[in-house]
């Protein structure tokens, strides 16, 4: 039996209004590790190699891709995700581990 592949929750952000992303960041760190997700990298240096310049990019790593769905459809989330909209432009993907 093989193990169960984790998966990254993978964000490109630029945020538009800081004061109300600040909110949706407070609220949704502790959503986010109660579904196991684990912060790798969030807001540090980076490098533009193609397509769209976001300067916010944020990689968490999940037990599993549906950990990690589940988590973004979880009423602590959506609470949170309340926040975000209207205060960013952003890209949410999930990825499995190969």
């Amino acid at each position: 039996m093989s193990a169960t592949k984790g998966a990254f929750w993978i964000a490109h952000v630029k945020v538009t209004d800081a004061e109300a992303y600040g909110r949706y960041a407070a609220l949704a760190g502790p959503a986010i590790a109660k579904h196991g997700g684990v912060f790798l990298a969030r807001g540090g240096r980076y490098v533009q190699l193609e397509g769209n310049d976001r300067p916010r990019n944020v990689v968490a790593r999940f037990p599993s891709l549906e950990a990690a769905v589940e988590c973004y459809h979880s009423p602590e989330y959506q609470t949170a995700l309340a926040h975000a909209r209207g205060a960013a432009e952003r890209d949410l993907m999930v990825v499995e581990e190969s």
